[in-house]
C-alpha cells in the first residue's frame, strides 16, 4: 500500500474515533435529562452534528488521499510517457541502421557487379578434334583412304555439316546491358596469346566458326545467360575457345 494512501487512512481513523468519544462524552453529561423533550431535541441534532463530522472526515480522507497520490500519478505518467518516446526514439534509429545497411550493401554488391562487367564474364571449352564417321561404300568395296603425310592411308576429313556444336554460356545481371561479346579460338597446344587469337562472329578459321549472333535466356532470380555457339570440323587437332561477355549496369 502506499505511503499517501496509508497516511489518509490513519487520518481518517483518527478523526472517527475523535467523533466516537465527543459522542460518548455528550452521551454520558446528558444521560439524565433523556426524558425530557428538550434532551432529545439535543441528542437529535448531537447525533446531526456527528454524522456530519463522519461525514466530513469520511470526505477530507478520500480528498487528502487523491491529493497525495495525484503528485504520484502525475510523475508515473511523465515517467511512462518518457519511456514511451525512448522506445519510439530507439525503434526509429534500428529502422533508419538497417535501411541503411540494405543500402550500402546494395551499393556494394552493385560496384563489385561494375567491375565484373567491367573486366568480363568470361567462359572457356575445349572442343576435340572432329571424327569423321566411316564411309560406306559397295558391297565388296574397300573404304576410300586419303594418303597422308607419311604416306600411309588416313580417315576421310570432316566437314563442316558434320561438326558437332557446342554453346557456351555466361551468366549475367537481369538488369545488365550487354556491351562487348568477344570470342576467341586457339589449337589447344599453340601458345599464342588470347588477344591474338580473337575471331569475328560467322568468321571461319581453320575449320571453325563462332555463331553469327549470340542468344539470351529469359530472366530468372535475377540474372540471365549469353550464349554463343561454336563449330569445329578439323580432325587435326582439338581447340580451345573462349567468350568474355562485358555489360553495364
Amino acid at each position: 500500500m502506499p505511503d499517501s494512501v496509508l497516511a489518509a487512512i490513519i487520518a481518517g481513523t483518527a478523526t472517527l474515533s475523535a467523533s466516537f468519544l465527543q459522542f460518548k462524552s455528550a452521551s454520558r453529561l446528558d444521560g439524565g435529562a433523556r426524558q425530557s423533550a428538550a434532551a432529545r431535541r439535543k441528542n437529535r441534532l448531537q447525533r446531526i452534528v456527528l454524522f456530519v463530522i463522519l461525514g466530513g472526515a469520511a470526505v477530507s480522507g478520500f480528498a487528502l488521499s487523491q491529493w497525495l497520490t495525484a503528485g504520484e500519478r502525475a510523475a508515473e505518467g511523465a515517467l511512462q510517457r518518457e519511456l514511451q518516446a525512448r522506445v519510439a526514439e530507439i525503434s526509429h534509429t534500428a529502422s533508419d541502421l538497417e535501411l541503411t545497411r540494405t543500402k550500402a550493401r546494395a551499393e556494394i554488391e552493385t560496384g563489385l557487379l561494375r567491375g565484373i562487367g567491367a573486366e568480363g564474364v568470361a567462359v572457356t571449352a575445349t572442343v576435340a578434334a572432329c571424327r569423321p564417321a566411316l564411309a560406306i561404300g559397295p558391297p565388296g568395296a574397300s573404304p576410300p583412304d586419303v594418303p597422308s603425310e607419311a604416306g600411309t592411308p588416313a580417315g576421310r576429313a570432316c566437314t563442316e555439316a558434320e561438326a558437332s556444336p557446342v554453346t557456351l554460356c555466361a551468366t549475367i545481371p537481369a538488369n545488365a546491358t550487354i556491351t562487348e561479346v568477344a570470342l576467341f579460338s586457339r589449337p589447344v597446344d599453340a601458345e599464342t596469346p588470347w588477344s591474338a587469337s580473337r575471331l569475328v562472329p560467322g568468321q571461319e578459321s581453320v575449320q571453325a566458326r563462332f555463331a553469327e549472333k549470340y542468344s539470351e535466356s529469359a530472366p530468372e532470380a535475377g540474372t540471365r545467360q549469353v550464349c554463343q555457339g561454336f563449330a569445329h570440323w578439323s580432325s587435326d587437332h582439338a581447340r580451345a575457345v573462349r567468350v568474355i561477355v562485358r555489360y553495364s549496369l
